[in-house]
């Protein structure tokens, strides 16, 4: 018996069909292996591109398995489950897509998703821009004062005066 290698996708990949991973099993298979894949929606996006895959596996003599059941392309049930799993999978895929959609339309999801907010409070960014206008201290002297990275003095009087500006 001969050792299984695992192929996998790294990334955000879910719309994309163009998957590394995917692309490297689908080339190191041959005639007798097996391609095993734990779930249809790690397989393929879609159900087209799905019986695309499966077809051409089959073509080649590789063997398709998903999770514990292997798939037979001489059985007719088995190509009504797979394609019945491949179409759940590419509903699910969209239904995921609709609520990520109406989770960002309200305004108290996309409030939420600004990013990393800074260390430190906006008086202290007010402060720092002050104090470099004025040329009083070194972005150096401000950074051990105020225990940040010198860029982050930077960052802190661009946001004050982003604000400003406002």
């Amino acid at each position: 018996m001969q050792l299984a290698t695992v192929y996998s996708d790294v990334g955000f990949t879910g719309k994309n069909a163009q998957r590394e991973g995917l692309r490297q099993a689908l080339a190191a298979v041959r005639e007798g292996d097996t391609l095993v894949v734990p779930k249809m929606d790690r397989l393929a996006r879609n159900v087209e591109d799905t019986l695309q895959i499966v077809r051409e596996l089959t073509e080649r003599g590789v063997i398709f398995q998903m999770g514990q059941t292997v798939y037979d392309p001489h059985d007719p049930w088995s190509k009504l489950f797979l394609t019945f799993l491949a179409a759940i999978a590419e509903a699910e895929g969209g239904w995921i897509s609709l609520r990520t959609q109406e989770g960002m339309a309200r305004p108290s999801v996309r409030k939420k998703l600004k990013g990393r907010q800074p260390s430190i409070p906006a008086e202290t960014d007010a402060a720092i821009a002050k104090a470099l206008d004025e040329g009083a201290q070194s972005a150096a002297d401000l950074a051990r004062v105020f225990r940040i990275s010198r860029s982050g003095v930077y960052r802190a009087a661009a946001r004050h005066r982003a604000k400003v500006e406002q």
